[in-house]
C-alpha cells in the first residue's frame, strides 16, 4: 500500500507533469505562429513526453495501491518574446520540475518507500536531460543573437527533427498510447 504522504505528492505531481504539457504545447503554439515549424515540432514532443509523464505516475500510483486523484491543470502563459525567451523560460520550468521531483524522493526517503524511491530514479536522471536540452537550445539562440537569419532555420530544420519515443517506463503498459496531446 502507498504511503499517504507519498501518494499526496505524487498525486501532486502528476498535475505539474500534465502542466508541463500544456506549457509546452502553449510554447508550440507561440512557434506556429512565427512560421517556425521545427520548433513548433519539438516542443509538440516535449509536450507529449510530459503527457507521458504524468501517466507514468498515475500508473505507479494504481500499481501501488493508491488513489488517483486528479487535479486542475492552470493555464500557462502565452505571452513569449521571442525564441530565446521560450527556451529560457523552459529551462526555468525545467529547474522546477527539478526541484519537485526532489521534493517527493526526499517524502520517499523519509516514509522509507524503498520503490517510490527506485520509481523516482527514472525520473532524477530525465530531469538531467530535459535540463540539458533545454540548455543547449537556449546557449545556440544565444550564439545567434537578435538577427538570427539562415542560423535560425537551420536550427528550426534541426529542432523538427526529434522524433516522439514512448518513455521507457510506458513500454509495453496498457493505455500508454493515450499519451499524445
Amino acid at each position: 500500500m502507498l504511503n499517504p504522504r507519498v501518494a499526496k505528492a505524487l498525486n501532486e505531481q502528476i498535475v505539474k507533469e500534465y502542466y508541463s504539457a500544456w506549457l509546452y504545447l502553449q510554447m508550440a503554439a507561440w512557434f506556429e505562429r512565427e512560421n517556425l515549424k521545427g520548433f513548433a515540432q519539438w516542443l509538440r514532443i516535449q509536450a507529449q513526453e510530459e503527457s507521458c509523464h504524468g501517466l507514468i505516475f498515475y500508473n505507479y500510483i494504481c500499481d501501488r495501491g493508491g488513489d488517483v486523484k486528479l487535479g486542475a491543470v492552470g493555464a500557462p502563459d502565452q505571452s513569449f518574446k521571442s525564441a530565446l525567451d521560450v527556451f529560457e523560460r523552459g529551462l526555468k520550468h525545467e529547474y522546477t520540475v527539478t526541484a519537485s521531483i526532489n521534493d517527493i524522493m526526499d517524502v520517499a526517503v523519509k516514509e522509507r518507500d524503498f520503490a517510490t524511491q527506485s520509481m523516482l530514479k527514472w525520473f532524477v536522471e530525465e530531469q538531467v536531460e530535459e535540463e540539458a536540452n533545454f540548455g543547449e537550445i537556449s546557449s545556440k539562440l544565444k550564439l545567434l543573437g537578435a538577427k538570427a537569419g539562415d542560423g535560425m532555420l537551420f536550427l528550426d530544420k534541426e529542432l523538427g527533427a526529434r522524433a516522439f519515443s514512448l518513455p521507457p517506463p510506458l513500454v509495453g503498459k496498457f493505455g500508454a498510447v493515450a499519451a499524445a496531446p
